[in-house]
């Protein structure tokens, strides 16, 4: 029986429709990618169009940044329990409405507020496409294959969306909402065509309120501990936000270790490789934004480049897109997700280490063997990573894997940008110079080889428990 069924779900993994999901999947989290890539490049424009001062122009992206990880955990409970395609298609509705919402903005707080409602709704849509993906496809190397694919494609979001945002806002910043929105659209039709309906029944009484609410102040507290931090404007308002995280996070883990059906069960984090994975895509995501953000700024602001030119710098590390389907998954057969993925943090540890020594002169040919190392990067690490985080959950238990590892994710882009932006304060006060920007590219390599650290304690750790595929 336990035979027949292994079967019949490898059977409807392999249709065109499984597929077609694959794909509908992909391009919400590739949209997700672009959102907040786009708005890197594109924030000065905005900034200056709305009237938002230099001092809170981060808001537009920091916003998003609040909601997205805020609401991670709570979006992939909620997917477990009332319906995966009931919540990802609602998420990309919503996801929709404030991108076009932001697009129209003429004022400054109706459009922090859209980005804020935006990264909320991307806050329930990543952990439910996830659970989609790792629930249609068995465990093994179709899910390894499938995840790969989704992994590479969210990686090819956040780094496309620099190009697209410097090409779309050098016609009008507006163009940056609006382009998404009308992609959203398009994947929302094809979604209700294609993803199954729900099996399971909407479960109200079995939600954790207490946990939700707790998790999410406590997210969101850190997250803007963080930011405050970032901004470079003292301890003060940090220091109160990672008082309030520690209070609200510890009643979450009492809650939790007592609640009939928690919003995250605890034991699940020992369970597997879903602590080093989350741990490893911390480490590596903070050090991929740290880096884009201070290349750009180095670009833009020390040499004077457009922002076109400046997000055209960084398209040929798409190239993962391509690369990472072909290459990886038989990778991933011969040497294992593990240690795959950990080969991947190398080549962004020596990516971001040769930029250490940036001369103020540096042209495109400069950079060029370090885009090359960081596309190689996220074609050998960001889709064995996501494999490792599903890898041996239960199906009902899967939407609040992808929240953590996605919050994981969000945490990291918060504490890279964070700690750039700190090393790059801490230089001249009257604008960054090139030892500035050299300082603050120690950031993100500390940041990759201690992802590289993290990797290998998962090989350590598969070959402990016996199995192959480390």
């Amino acid at each position: 029986m336990a035979n027949r069924s292994v079967e019949t779900a490898v059977d409807r993994a392999s249709t065109p429709r499984a597929w077609g999901l694959l794909m509908v999947v992909c391009g919400a989290l590739f949209l997700e990618g672009i959102d907040i890539a786009m708005l890197n490049v594109a924030v000065p424009v905005i900034a200056a169009d709305v009237g938002l001062s230099a001092g809170a122009a981060h808001w537009v992206i920091s916003a998003y940044v609040l909601g997205y990880a805020g609401f991670m955990l709570l979006g992939g409970r909620t997917a477990d329990l009332v319906g995966r395609r009931r919540v990802f298609l609602v998420a990309l509705s919503v996801f929709v409405v404030f991108s076009a919402l932001g697009g129209l903005a003429d004022v400054d707080w109706v459009l922090v507020l859209a980005r804020f409602a935006t990264g909320v709704s991307a806050g329930f849509l990543t952990p439910a496409g996830f659970s989609l993906v790792a629930t249609t496809f068995p465990e093994g190397p179709l899910r390894d294959r499938a995840l790969v694919v989704y992994g590479s494609v969210g990686a090819a979001g956040f780094v496309l969306g620099t190009v697209a945002g410097g090409v779309l806002a050098s016609a009008s910043w507006r163009l940056v909402f609006f382009g998404p929105a009308v992609l959203g659209l398009l994947l929302l039709a094809a979604g209700a065509a294609l993803i199954r309906p729900d099996e399971q029944s909407p479960t109200p009484g079995g939600f954790d309120v207490g946990g939700a609410v707790t998790a999410t102040a406590g997210m969101v507290a850190v997250v803007y501990a963080v930011i405050a931090v970032g901004e470079g404007g003292g301890l003060g308002p940090a220091g109160l936000a990672v008082a309030a995280a520690i209070v609200l996070l510890g009643a979450f883990v009492a809650i939790e270790s007592r609640h009939r059906s928690p919003l995250l069960r605890l034991g699940m984090l020992r369970e597997g490789l879903l602590l080093h994975a989350s741990i490893a895509g911390l480490l590596f995501m903070g050090a991929f934004f740290g880096f884009q953000f201070a290349v750009t700024l180095y670009l833009q602001d020390l040499r004077g480049w457009s922002p076109l030119e400046a997000g055209l710098t960084f398209a040929i590390m798409g190239l993962d897109l391509v690369a990472a389907p072909l290459l990886t998954p038989p990778l991933v057969r011969w040497f294992g997700a593990a240690r795959v993925m950990t080969v991947g943090f190398v080549a962004a540890a020596v990516a971001f280490g040769r930029l250490v020594r940036l001369g103020d002169d540096w042209s495109y040919v400069d950079f060029l063997p370090s885009l090359l190392l960081v596309a190689a990067a996220f074609a050998l690490a960001y889709g064995p990573l996501t494999s490792l985080a599903a890898e041996g959950v239960p199906e009902s238990e899967q939407g609040a894997a992808g929240g953590v590892v996605y919050t994981a994710f969000q945490f990291g882009g918060a504490l890279g940008l964070a700690g750039v932006s700190v090393a790059l304060n801490a230089g001249h006060a009257d604008g960054a110079v090139l030892g500035d920007y050299q300082r603050a590219l120690i950031v993100p390599t500390l940041a990759a080889v201690a992802a590289v650290v993290v990797g290998v304690l998962a090989v350590v750790r598969r070959r402990q428990d016996g199995t192959t595929g480390g």
